[in-house]
Formats: C-alpha cells, sequence, structure tokens
C-alpha cells in the first residue's frame, strides 16, 4: 500500500516537471495536463483513504468468514439458533457498508481498493441470493392453505321461473377479513431479511421474490375456490345452469380475494415494504408495487370472467346473475380503492371499475328489454282448463325475484341526491304488470267459449295481485293499483256467473206461474243444462282454493236459493218423480267445478 502511494506521488511530481517544458505539441500538452490532474486526485484520496484499507480488508475478511461459516454448517439459517441469524445479517450489513466506502475511493484497475470491491461485492451477491433462498424457505413453510369445497348452491335466480311458490335465495358465508397469510412470528424474520436486502441496494431482488411468491399463492387460493380460466367463447357456449353455478362460484371468489386475501396480504406487505420506496412503473413505494404485481393476474382472471359474462347474449333471468355480480362488485369497490388508491394510477382498479360499470349497464338493457319479451306474439297458447298462463308466472316470479334487488336497482334508477322510493323503478314494474295483462287479454280471444275467458283471466289477474301482495314490490305498486286489479278480477267472476248461470237461474223465474207441461220442460231443460255445466266445468281449473271457494259462493248464492223455490213449486205442482236432482245434490256438485279432472254426472231419476 505504502509502495502504491509512493509510485502515484512520484509519477505526479514527474509530470509536473515535464507540463513545464515548452518541447510539446499543443495535443500531448493536453493530454499531460489531464494525466496530472488524475495523478493529483489519486494523490489527494489516498493521502485521506490509504489509511482505511487495511481496517476495511479486516472488516471484510471477518465478515466474509462468517457468511461462508454459516453457509456451510447450516442448510436453513432462520431454522438454527437465532443468534446464527443475528451474526449472519449483522456480517451482510458489514460487507455493504465497507462497499460503500470503497465506492468513494478511486478504483482503479489492479489497485488493491478495486481487488477488495471486487471481492465484497462477490460475497454480497451470494448471500443475497442465499437470502432470497431463505425467505421463499420461510414463506412456504409458513404460508397458510386455505381448502374450500367444490359444490356451490345455484344463484337465487335459477329456480325462479320453475319453482312457482318456494323462492330461494343464497347467502354467502363472511370469512374473517383479518385472516393471517403466514403465522405472526416469522414477520418479524422476513422483514429483517427485507431491511438487509434493501440497505444492500437489492430491494428489487426481495420484491421479485416475494412478490412472485404470493402471486403464486393467489393463484393457488383461486383455484381452491373452483375459480378456472374461461374464455367469451367458452361462456356464450356454456349451459345456463352450469354458468349459474360457475357465477356462483365466481362472487364467493371476488369476495374471499379481494376482501379477505387481498386486504390480508396488503397488511403483511406495508409490515415488511412500508418505509421501503422502489422505483417502478406505477409507484415508488415497494409496498404498493409489490401488491399490484402480486394480483395483477389473478384478479385479471377474476375480471376476464365478468367481462365475459358482460358481452352476452342475454335471456331476461341472466338480469339476476347480472345484478348479482354487480352487487358482489360494488360490496368490495371500498376494498379494492383502498387496495389501490387513485394516486397511483392502478390499472387494477381502473378495470374493476370499468367493469362495474358495464355489468350495471348491462343489466339495465335487460331490465329495460323485459317489456319485449312479455309482448312476445309468439308466446305459447293458453291452457284448455282456463288456468295460469305459463307467461303469468313467469313475469310475476321474474317480478318477485326483481323485489329481493329492489334496493340496488332503485338506487341506481333513483336520482342524485334524493331519498325513498324511485317512482321510476315503480313505473316501471307497472308497465311490465300492464304489458302482461294487455297480453293475457290477446291470449284470451284464443277461448271458443266465452264464460271459459272469464275464468282465464279472473285467474290470471288474481294470481298477479296475490304475488304482489306478498312481495317486496307491494310498495312500488300501492294499494289503488291492488284494488284496481281486486275489481277487475271479480268483474271476470260476476261475467263468467253471468254468462253462464243467468240462463239457466231464467228457468226457475215465475215457475208458479206456468202451467204443468212447461214445468216439466223446465225440469228437462235444468237438468240438461245444468249436466252439461258440470261435464264442460269440472274440467276448468281454478288453482287458488280460497278464490274457488268464492266462485262456487258465488254462483250458489241466487242458484241454490232459486232452485229451492223451483223445486217446491215442481213437487207441490207436477210431483217430486220431475225433480232429477235434489237442492242437496246441486250444492256438492258445484263444489266438483273447476278442479281441472272432467267428471259427468251419474244419478238415477229419483222414482
Amino acid at each position: 500500500m505504502d509502495g502504491e502511494e509512493h509510485v502515484i506521488a512520484a509519477a505526479y511530481h514527474l509530470l509536473m516537471a515535464v507540463e513545464a517544458t515548452n518541447n510539446f505539441s499543443d495535443d500531448v500538452r493536453k493530454l499531460v495536463s489531464d494525466l496530472n490532474t488524475r495523478l493529483s486526485q489519486l494523490v489527494n484520496l489516498s493521502a485521506a483513504e490509504v489509511r482505511n484499507l487495511r481496517e476495511i480488508e479486516s472488516r471484510i475478511a471477518a465478515a466474509q468468514e462468517t457468511i461462508l461459516a454459516v453457509h456451510s454448517a447450516h442448510p436453513r439459517i432462520w431454522e438454527s439458533y437465532p443468534l446464527t441469524a443475528s451474526q449472519y445479517l449483522h456480517a451482510v450489513d458489514e460487507i455493504g457498508r465497507s462497499i460503500s466506502i470503497l465506492e468513494t475511493t478511486p478504483l482503479s484497475r489492479g489497485s488493491r481498493s478495486k481487488e477488495l470491491f471486487d471481492g465484497a461485492q462477490t460475497v454480497l451477491q451470494a448471500a443475497m441470493a442465499r437470502l432470497q433462498d431463505e425467505v421463499v424457505h420461510i414463506l412456504v413453510e409458513n404460508k397458510r392453505c386455505f381448502g374450500h369445497g367444490g359444490g356451490g348452491v345455484p344463484p337465487r335466480a335459477e329456480s325462479f321461473i320453475s319453482n312457482d311458490d318456494n323462492e330461494s335465495s343464497s347467502t354467502d358465508a363472511d370469512e374473517d377479513a383479518n385472516v393471517t397469510l403466514i403465522h405472526p412470528d416469522v414477520v418479524p424474520k422476513i422483514k429483517s431479511i427485507a431491511d438487509t436486502m434493501f440497505r444492500s441496494g437489492y430491494g428489487r431482488e426481495f420484491c421479485r421474490v416475494f412478490t412472485s411468491f404470493w402471486q403464486e399463492t393467489l393463484s393457488e387460493y383461486l383455484t381452491a375456490l373452483n375459480v378456472e380460466q374461461v374464455s367469451v367463447e367458452d361462456v356464450v357456449r356454456m349451459e345456463w345452469k352450469r354458468l349459474n353455478v360457475r357465477i356462483k362460484l365466481w362472487r364467493t371468489a371476488i369476495k374471499k380475494i379481494v376482501a379477505v386475501y387481498l386486504v390480508s396480504t396488503k397488511h403483511l406487505f406495508d409490515q415488511i415494504l412500508a418505509e421501503h420506496k422502489h422505483e417502478h412503473e406505477y409507484h415508488s413505494n415497494a409496498s404498493l408495487s409489490a401488491l399490484t404485481e402480486a394480483s395483477k393476474a389473478p384478479f385479471r382472471s377474476l375480471l376476464n370472467f365478468g367481462e365475459a359474462v358482460v358481452v352476452g347474449p342475454h335471456r331476461p333471468e341472466h338480469l339476476f346473475c347480472l345484478l348479482d355480480m354487480y352487487e358482489a362488485l360494488a360490496t368490495v369497490a371500498p376494498d379494492v380503492d383502498a387496495l389501490f388508491p387513485e394516486d397511483t394510477g392502478s390499472f387494477s382498479r381502473v378495470e374493476f371499475h370499468e367493469l362495474l360499470i358495464k355489468l350495471r349497464d348491462a343489466a339495465f338493457v335487460v331490465f329495460e328489454d323485459f317489456g319485449n319479451h312479455i309482448a312476445s306474439p309468439l308466446l305459447p297458447k293458453p291452457y284448455k282448463n282456463g288456468g295460469i298462463h305459463p307467461l303469468t308466472k313467469y313475469v310475476m316470479n321474474y317480478i318477485i325475484h326483481i323485489g329481493e334487488y329492489d334496493e340496488i336497482l332503485n338506487s341506481l334508477l333513483r336520482p342524485p341526491n334524493s331519498e325513498g322510493l324511485s317512482n321510476d323503478f315503480g313505473a316501471r314494474l307497472r308497465s311490465f304488470v300492464s304489458t302482461l295483462e294487455s297480453n293475457l287479454h290477446k291470449k284470451s280471444n284464443s277461448y271458443k267459449e266465452g264464460p271459459l275467458k272469464h275464468i282465464f283471466l279472473m285467474n290470471n289477474i288474481h294470481y298477479i295481485v296475490h304475488k304482489i301482495k306478498n312481495s317486496k314490490t307491494h310498495p312500488y305498486f300501492g294499494d289503488v293499483f291492488i284494488r284496481q286489479r281486486t275489481v277487475a278480477y271479480r268483474q271476470h267472476a260476476k261475467l263468467y256467473k253471468q254468462q253462464t248461470w243467468c240462463s239457466i237461474v231464467d228457468l226457475f223465474s215465475e215457475a208458479n206461474k206456468v202451467g204443468k207441461a212447461m214445468l216439466k220442460q223446465r225440469c228437462l231443460a235444468f237438468a240438461a243444462a245444468f249436466e252439461d255445466v258440470y261435464k264442460n266445468q269440472t274440467r276448468w281449473c281454478v288453482p287458488d282454493g280460497e278464490l274457488r271457494n268464492e266462485l262456487t259462493i258465488l254462483v250458489s248464492k241466487d242458484l241454490i236459493l232459486g232452485y229451492r223455490n223451483f223445486v217446491k213449486v215442481v213437487n207441490d205442482t207436477i210431483g217430486e218423480k220431475h225433480v232429477k236432482f235434489s237442492e242437496n245434490d246441486v250444492a256438492m256438485y258445484i263444489l266438483d267445478l273447476f278442479e281441472g279432472t272432467p267428471k259427468s254426472i251419474n244419478h238415477p231419476r229419483k222414482k
């Protein structure tokens, strides 16, 4: 070292003497001047630093000895004694500090300081590689594994067509959002490694292995949640029930991945990386940078499925799946905004909110188009028995399920800064029912029998009223709407009675003023008419028991009283043998009407 310093000093003084000579060209003189300046700097630096080189060399040697000894003796440093890991990190820091000092000295090729610098860098690189390996091992050994069953109840929309009166809904079990992804005892260990690597200038390398591990882990969680990569084409071709189940799994996954796993991942990353800075394409915060990178692939996978579902095409029943997906995203939106702050320009947050808007828009396209579907002339004709039309069941069950989403639909339709129910939402629901009623009236014209037309309209309007009165949509229709429909179905009951029974009841009028021959003819006419009504109208159907009772009471009220008086006149005038049915027979036969099972009267004439 002393000899090296003397050589530099001698060369410096020699050049000063040469520079004083005037026998050189300008180019040579410039070269000598530049060399003189460089040698002057070397003399000054060596004078200030060379005394410390021996001390630096000694520290590097001691640190290197510790590092190599630990590498040799301990396959896993953090599974040995805590003191070993502490000594190891101290030695690594010592190498790093020595390199920092050497970087401030002239590192000319072949110099002792350059040799020390290169040797220290080699040791540091070996230590950094070992620390990266140790981090991965600690994470693998202490990572929590989450197992999730592969089953799932389809979303609440699946059964609304096939299951008339047993609406079902599904709820997702909320998992503890404070779940720890790794054992808390190892967090300080990982942080000590991260701090050491950042101090040594290897922060990017730490973030790379740390981020890669959690990216793979989050993908494993997606697999455990039964979320698979699918293309738009796969979704479009997917059978409805299977897609329904996939959407249910997706909703569960988006909530757990964002609100549980990513929130917990951010907490872990902040514990380890929050105090460090890291140059990145989006931001310099090392924790946020690592989280963005780790979540990119699994988060993108979830969003891709949502994008594929949005593409469509969509049938009316898809509305509920779209709203379920929208609701799931809206639930975790605050978490997404907190995970990926706006000032970072995070693509994850931007794409998330874009999908949220697309789901909302797609849902409302389906919602708005439902009226066109109800008005379609291609729907099947009514049943022969006058029962509830499939369209009525479909529409009303659809509206009932819309009621399960009234809060979300009402809030989306409500003008900003307003409260209460949305008139717009209620108007749409009322419009759907009005369109249904209009179509039902058109369908009723396919009946050749006038009374059956009124039975059909009575049944279907009563069904509408019954469904609305017992659902969450009742406030959107209002009591006036219900009263109007109640009057309407009762009016159809009266029209049925008028068209079926008035001509029969007329047979009883002024029976005491007609002759015996006319009484015999009326007895025969009543028996024939009553048997015909019985044969036809036992096959007609009034599914609701209360409505059927109401209708039979309406029929019996005038018929039984009139028939009782008629029978008395007949018995008193021409004799009991001309009465085929007793008053009690007629009352009992009327109870057989509207049960949907054809019957005929087999009743011997009384002697």
